[in-house]
């Protein structure tokens, strides 16, 4: 189960499409709608399940329940306002992962929930992180045995001062096992995700070891120019292999650049057609946001930077476009949510990227060339060859 529409729409059509496939081959005749309705089985939008669940108070069909992007789960707050508004229940008091793991809970004989979370991947309001799962579990499921990674105390975690409070809980289990520290995205891959953190971090003298380590089997360019990074993404991929261009949700001042991050994509077509389909990310037309493409991936990406995250050496400036101008973003939470953006961005492709930051143009003072170039030098300074 996902909470990430994208992902669920993409891997329901990738699989209906391969089961389609697969029955012609056989010379069987199947409907893409009977493919659908088998893969809806195993695949479901989290909603879903929880709009089921709080039909009756019955156990859930499922005893096993996996949970991607777990770390996309609401917290009370945002719960509560949702069940307000959308489900005339004022009266919730659980945040989602209580709820969900509640659901579970009703089976008297077992059950498992299975998490999978990425650190740093909180992008949008509500979010709650992994640190809401472990904490409902300390606060309301004494009696769960509950299976953590010893590597949850890294930054990106945010778990913070609830790891503390939970060692008490009698079943805890602590196992390294839990963590994937290999990038199964692609064996070129195995340390971006380490470079992009360090990047981001500002850990300059520690980044500059990654990409040394990193760019002998994963290049990573960058450039001003994004016709130059066009052409860079047809010339690495071979045959089918997957490119296409992605930007902040917040890059609202890319439009002279042709790139238009409110005109909405659909993420069916965009990763899964070919390059004779217009809409497909092969044409490099139409972008996709870290909301599109979190828990997705590309062979080869183009991250175009825009001034809503601007790099300073006190740290990350961060803004949204509102009207006609930047406002500089204040909660905390929010220059949260835009800085894992960029992870999740920076952190798309299998086999290589290249980042686009733009010139700017000192006669538009929304794109102010001091937006840009700080952010340029920066990464150049980290070893990024230019193209």
């Amino acid at each position: 189960m996902s909470g990430n529409g994208p992902l669920v729409a993409i891997l329901r059509e990738a699989l209906t499409r391969d089961k389609v496939s697969h029955e012609k081959e056989k010379g069987n005749k199947m409907t893409k709608g009977d493919a659908m309705r088998n893969v809806k089985l195993f695949i479901q939008n989290v909603h879903n399940f929880r709009d089921d669940c709080l039909k009756d108070n019955k156990p859930p069909i499922e005893h096993v329940a996996l949970f991607d992007e777990a770390q996309r789960a609401w917290n009370l707050e945002q719960t509560a306002n949702f069940m307000q508004r959308k489900k005339g229940r004022p009266d919730f008091n659980q945040s989602e992962p209580e709820f969900l793991i509640s659901c579970l809970d009703r089976h008297q004989d077992w059950a498992v929930v299975v998490c999978l979370v990425g650190g740093g991947q909180e992008i949008n309001t509500g979010e709650a992180g992994i640190s809401e799962w472990i904490n409902c579990l300390n606060k309301s499921f004494p009696n769960w045995n509950i299976y953590t990674s010893s590597r949850l105390t890294d930054s990106e975690y945010g778990t913070g001062k609830i790891l503390e409070q939970i060692k008490t809980h009698k079943n805890l289990f602590i196992k390294d096992e839990l963590h994937l520290a290999v990038s199964m995205r692609s064996f070129r891959a195995e340390n971006v995700s380490l470079l992009i953190k360090q990047i981001l971090d500002m850990d300059i003298s520690e980044a500059e070891k990654t990409l040394m380590i990193v760019k002998s089997k994963y290049p990573i360019v960058i450039t001003r120019d994004i016709s130059k990074a066009k052409e860079w993404l047809k010339k690495q991929a071979r045959g089918s292999e997957r490119y296409g261009i992605v930007v902040s949700s917040q890059a609202e001042r890319l439009k002279p650049h042709s790139v238009f991050v409110k005109s909405p994509v659909d993420p069916i077509h965009w990763f899964l057609d070919g390059k004779d389909d217009v809409r497909s990310s092969y044409y490099l037309e139409d972008v996709a946001t870290e909301f599109d493409i979190q828990g997705l991936e590309l062979d080869y990406s183009c991250v175009i930077w825009d001034a809503d995250f601007r790099y300073t050496k006190e740290g990350w400036d961060c803004r949204s476009f509102v009207g006609s101008k930047w406002n500089y973003i204040k909660k905390l939470e929010r220059q949260m949510y835009l800085k894992n953006a960029y992870r999740v961005l920076l952190t798309r492709a299998r086999q290589g990227m290249v980042i686009v930051i733009p010139y700017g143009d000192p006669t538009d003072p929304t794109r102010n060339p001091e937006y840009y170039d700080p952010i340029f030098s920066y990464l150049k300074s980290i070893g990024f060859d230019v193209i």
